[in-house]
């Protein structure tokens, strides 16, 4: 079996990275097709997914075209080309690995060692790793449970770059998926009292900025065109915030902080207005813009019927939808303009749902392996099938690319078509 293996040294810290060629390395597709999903939640970053044709007749199962060991972790499995890339752990190592897609064959295989033990109350919650990569530029960035931030060659394997573990961390461990803009690669490193949110060079790894005026949640960080201003939205642990994108200055922040801190959802974007949900703290929706020489964020409206815990929700039009966690579960239909409530079902759905808007088609992944297919609308929730993916829990978004469901279970990525 050909291969090659490097090792890199960074401050006090060692990693051994092992990257090993199983066939012949993959060109790296350009990220502009619309069948990619090449980062957390798509294309866009929304839960949005491309090309899915409705079949004349759903099927009664759907066809299960391979599977395969991709070690403990929730990180969605995301599809480049004609190529998966998987982040998982097995035992005390992080595994990224290349995928055919059309078979499941391993292309390559990248480790390094990640030792890792929950504390005593979260060890439900599994050693992770959580966060889903990222593709941008023919390289893959990936951010390990403990804050190990690394950069392959997409092609290969072959570690670019990589930054150690943080000396701390949030309590659930890290969870956020990074984003790319304009050869920059932000995340957002170290735990709730000491972190920063960090763009680094995506070729050099060169750090090009910081703001550690918060540590980070468990939410991913958008880009964003806001008043003019290039700009990237996180949530924190205490606040959602707005941050030059050139520079890394503090532009607007407001207050955000829910139960237990676990603030977990992506913002989502809408005409230069952002929504936000978190456990037991509702919906708003809040315009942010300057002021003068300063910037305010002014509150259009806010809504207590529904709320989302780890449950991001998509926007279709002009109606959000998604997984209320309260009643037990809850899917929803919101108006996004007003915040009125449309519709909600009775409850006791699941404890998570993964929403993924294909067209006028919503599939929810709900977290005991069963996939819902309804039809997005205003006057009621209407399923249309119900299929069974999983017989193993299933936290990870999937991705949707065509009629072709790439779903990630505790330990394993199965491809399912629909035919």
């Amino acid at each position: 079996m050909p291969g090659k293996e490097a090792r890199m040294r960074h401050g006090r810290s060692a990693f051994l990275l092992l990257a090993v060629v199983v066939s012949s390395p993959v060109a790296s597709s350009a990220q502009d097709d619309p069948l990619d999903y090449p980062q957390w939640r798509g294309a866009n970053r929304d839960g949005g997914a491309a090309a899915f044709v409705e079949p004349s007749t759903w099927p009664t199962q759907l066809t299960r075209r391979w599977q395969v060991e991709t070690g403990l972790g929730y990180a969605t499995p995301i599809l480049v080309g004609e190529q998966v890339y998987t982040f998982g752990r097995i035992g005390d190592e992080e595994v990224v690995k290349a995928l055919h897609a059309a078979s499941g064959a391993v292309a390559w295989r990248t480790t390094y060692e990640a030792p890792f033990r929950n504390n005593p109350g979260t060890s439900r919650h599994g050693p992770g790793p959580k966060s889903t990569p990222l593709f941008y530029d023919g390289k893959l960035f990936t951010l390990g449970i403990n804050g190990v931030v690394s950069a392959l060659d997409a092609s290969d394997g072959s570690l670019l770059w990589q930054k150690p573990a943080q000396t701390a961390e949030p309590l659930y461990a890290t969870a956020l998926s990074p984003v790319a803009d304009e050869e920059r690669v932000i995340f957002h490193l170290g735990g709730h009292d000491a972190g920063a949110l960090t763009a680094f060079d995506a070729n050099s790894g060169t750090v090009v900025w910081q703001w550690d005026g918060d540590g980070p949640a468990y939410a991913s960080p958008m880009v964003a065109v806001l008043d003019g201003v290039r700009q990237i939205v996180t949530v924190t642990q205490r606040q959602i915030v707005g941050v030059d994108a050139e520079s890394g200055t503090l532009l607007w922040e407001r207050p955000f902080v829910s139960r237990s801190t676990n603030n977990s959802i992506t913002p989502i974007l809408d005409g230069g207005e952002v929504i936000v949900t978190g456990h037991d703290l509702g919906v708003t929706r809040f315009r942010p813009h300057r002021d003068g020489a300063r910037w305010t964020t002014d509150t259009l409206w806010t809504t207590d019927e529904v709320s989302m815990f780890m449950s991001n929700p998509v926007l279709s039009g002009n109606t959000l939808y998604g997984m209320s966690h309260l009643r037990g579960g809850q899917f929803f239909a919101l108006d996004a303009s007003s915040g009125a409530t449309l519709w909600r079902t009775e409850g006791r759905e699941a404890t998570n749902s993964a929403v993924v808007l294909a067209g006028d088609l919503l599939f929810l992944l709900n977290n005991d392996g069963d996939l819902v297919v309804a039809r997005t609308n205003q006057t009621g929730f209407n399923q249309v099938t119900r299929y069974e993916v999983s017989a193993s829990a299933t936290w990870a978004q999937p991705a949707i690319s065509g009629n072709r469901l790439f779903v990630k279970d505790e330990s394993h990525v199965t491809l399912w078509t629909v035919e």
